[in-house]
């Protein structure tokens, strides 16, 4: 109302052509031509270069050109000066399928202001002392690929004494210890550093890369004394003499002396320094620029392994032994050298899944043109494809570098869901290209798991059962379903009940069995379904029942200890009379209480834990049989989800209630005996033995680490330690000889042994 009184009053002020006018001229903007913002030129270099190579409708030439024009057209602005330089290096570390191009406009604008590059080279130089100081080799190889990169603007021999130099200290540690890993870093560091100064500066250094290859060969072509501890592939039985997988330096030693016999081609790098023959004027520039003296790069005579453990490397591929080739062969040096840029993108990028996604990707727009197929080519359509025509997937390639990460031994340098992560986005972003992609890598993984190692398994079943999570759980079960009907020893069938349980802990079991062809059903059992495990004691057929029902009345109304030790002394008389080991028949008995108690979730039973640690702990130090019924107890009240029961466990250790001789102790003797071998084939069998010795070897690596603390007790802190390494070597003594025994033919006394101390008969003691 206010509005239209504002118009004026009655109808009088109304006035049809000046409305008509304004709907005529609705769009019109009276305010004139809005202001154009230029940023500033630092913003718009910055912006370009993070930027480069990204879109493929451009050509590399011209989009290096053009930020090396911006760049030197405002070479008077000290901040645009500072921040290029620096941005370079950035680069160089942070996002390495870029090097050759931010190279590569640091080449053209060489041609015009040369003193960019002196900038450049004196921070560089200082960066790589720096890094190889503290023993930073990812780094130390980023900071050379750069190098060598620039190669054709450096004078004398350029990057090749620090080469050499560098060969020297490997050599040194090579000849003082046979187990030693940073002087094969250093010769990987090398022989990945060589293609790029060739490219860079083609036909000029051949007879010096001979010469260093020749060096390196002494070191490259020997097998490490550890790579039996890397190796993803285990013999089957009988298989006398079996393949060892490729060693990564020696196969890189190879690939490059092909590439050196057939004059250095690497087909598959980038040359975006490289102007079209009618660039008459640029390609002239770009031959008489000024070369640049490399600041000394001083090299320590001890040089260290840094922050991250160094081990041997083997080439691990999903894709081996295909019909056609989808990946690059073994036998070029693009295997080697497209595997590394990715693998460093994705270890250096953690910090960023999508950003890494979206470069994997992406990954054939940092490659020379028909390295790769076009994106989301079917396999079926790669047969059709013709030589000389590249069969090379991009997908493929891309998954297979991240699987080469996930499935490294000893450890992945991230957490394995960071790789889980990155997969998943990847197939989010362009779902026709990598679903088939990794369908085909999920069924080679499957068909090769019974010679995998068991480590390899474990994170292949935690991924497998993760990705489908993320996609509706579905996949083409039917595939494998004559599996179905093998032991459940038989490692495809256990590789399947593994898969099985960990989609249950991701969702629930109904919904996963509705996913499910009908002959799977019958792995996922009726107890599988219940939201909380039927309590033993309720039925009084089972003995004991009347005291377990009395103490689990006592538990839910939080009576006081005298109470239910009352019970505990009726129970271990009972047992007594029973010819039953009293302990073990009272411990099982109270501990199943108290887990019916918390079943609710986990919160619930933690706090009930946390209320009855004192009788449990007091029940554990008691004897080693009652210590090992706390986990018989808690793995059969939770058997249909011994996920639930796995987190409790790891719980009691927390509390020291359990110890870890006592867990490995239960899984590889009792629990393997009882089932005559076949708990050792299933998942969260494993899944237990793998979280002790984390735990054991976590804690040894926290105190071995521990900085001295300045009023601490010297004397005791080394005590200590050497108590817990002590005990450490203990625990793997003891895995040793437990499993040493079920491979050797002594297994069968380790069962009757099993079945000797097994309670089973007397009906106290569940498992």
């Amino acid at each position: 109302m206010a509005d239209y009184d504002r118009r004026g009053s009655g109808g009088s002020s109304y006035n049809p052509k000046k409305r008509r006018y304004n709907r005529e001229d609705d769009d019109y903007d009276r305010r004139g031509p809005r202001r154009r913002y230029d940023a500033p030129p630092h913003v718009r270099v910055r912006k370009q270069l993070i930027a480069i190579a990204e879109n493929p409708m451009r050509p590399w030439h011209e989009e290096v050109a053009a930020i090396a024009t911006l760049f030197t057209d405002n070479w008077d602005d000290e901040l645009l000066r500072g921040n290029f330089v620096d941005l370079v290096l950035q680069l160089a570390v942070e996002q390495p399928l870029k090097t050759p191009f931010t190279a590569a406009v640091v080449l053209v604008a060489n041609a015009t202001r040369p003193e960019v590059v002196d900038l450049l080279l004196v921070k560089l130089a200082a960066l790589v002392e720096q890094k190889i100081g503290s023993g930073e080799w990812r780094d130390v190889k980023l900071y050379l690929k750069l190098l060598g990169c620039l190669q054709g603007c450096l004078e004398g021999e350029g990057v090749f004494p620090v080469l050499e130099e560098l060969f020297s200290r490997a050599v040194d540690l090579q000849t003082a210890s046979s187990e030693d890993t940073i002087g094969t870093e250093i010769v990987k560091i090398i022989l990945l550093t060589l293609p790029y100064v060739m490219v860079a500066a083609p036909g000029q250094w051949a007879q010096k890369a001979a010469d260093l290859m020749e060096k390196t060969e002494i070191i490259a072509s020997e097998p490490h004394a550890l790579q039996a501890l890397i190796e993803p592939y285990h013999p089957e039985a009988d298989e006398e003499n079996p393949p060892q997988s490729q060693s990564l330096i020696g196969l890189l030693q190879t690939q490059l002396q092909s590439e050196a016999n057939n004059g250095w081609a690497l087909s598959c790098l980038p040359r975006p320094w490289e102007f079209p023959l009618s660039d008459v004027e640029q390609r002239s520039k770009l031959n008489d620029a000024a070369k640049h003296a490399l600041p000394a790069i001083t090299i320590p005579e001890t040089v260290v392994a840094g922050p991250r453990p160094l081990f041997p490397e083997v080439y691990f591929s999903v894709y081996a032994n295909q019909e056609v080739e989808s990946v690059p062969p073994l036998t070029t040096a693009a295997a080697s050298l497209i595997r590394d840029v990715l693998v460093d993108t994705i270890n250096v990028l953690a910090f960023n899944r999508n950003i890494t996604a979206r470069h994997l990707i992406d990954l054939d727009c940092y490659f020379a043109p028909r390295t790769f197929a076009p994106r989301a080519t079917p396999f079926d359509k790669i047969r059709d494809i013709e030589p000389p025509k590249s069969t090379w997937k991009p997908e493929d390639v891309a998954v297979d570098a991240v699987f080469s990460q996930l499935f490294l031994l000893p450890n992945a340098e991230h957490k394995l869901v960071y790789y889980h992560s990155v997969l998943t986005e990847a197939c989010k972003l362009a779902p026709a290209a990598i679903a088939p992609s990794l369908g085909r890598a999920i069924r080679y993984l499957y068909r090769n798991s019974p010679r995998m190692d068991l480590e390899l398994v474990s994170r292949f079943i935690d991924w497998f059962a993760h990705h489908l999570s993320n996609f509706g759980f579905t996949w083409k079960w039917a595939e494998w379903v004559d599996d179905v009907y093998l032991s459940d020893a038989h490692p495809r069938k256990a590789l399947i009940a593994g898969a099985l349980d960990k989609e249950i802990r991701l969702s629930f079991a109904q919904r996963i069995k509705n996913t499910l062809p009908e002959p799977y059903k019958d792995m996922i059992s009726p107890d599988k379904e219940k939201d909380v495990p039927d309590f033993k004691f309720a039925n009084d057929d089972t003995p004991f029942a009347a005291e377990g029902r009395e103490i689990a009345s006592l538990l839910k109304r939080k009576a006081p200890d005298e109470e239910i030790e009352t019970v505990i002394q009726r129970i271990q008389s009972l047992a007594i009379d029973r010819e039953i080991d009293a302990l073990v028949a009272s411990t099982d008995v109270f501990v199943t209480c108290v887990l019916h108690v918390g079943s609710k979730s986990l919160s619930h039973v933690l706090a009930a834990i946390e209320r009855t640690k004192d009788r449990l702990a007091d029940a554990g130090a008691a004897s080693d049989a009652a210590r090992g019924q706390i986990i018989a107890a808690t793995m059969a009240y939770w058997s249909a989800h011994p996920g639930v029961a796995l987190s409790i466990i790891e719980k009691l250790l927390n509390y020291s209630i359990l110890t870890p001789a006592t867990v490995i102790n239960w899984a590889l003797v009792s629990r393997a005996g009882n089932t005559r071998g076949e708990a050792l084939a299933t998942a969260y069998v494993y899944e237990m033995v793998f979280n002790t010795v984390v735990k054991v070897t976590g804690r040894v690596r926290q105190l071995v680490t521990k900085p001295a603390e300045p009023d601490a007790d010297a004397s005791e802190e080394t005590e200590t330690r050497d108590r817990e390494i002590k005990a450490m070597r203990a625990l793997f003594a003891a895995i040793e000889d437990a499993l040493a025994s079920w491979a050797s033919a002594s297994k069968d006394e380790m069962i009757e042994a099993s079945e000797g101390r097994s309670l089973c008969r007397g009906g106290g003691r569940g498992g």
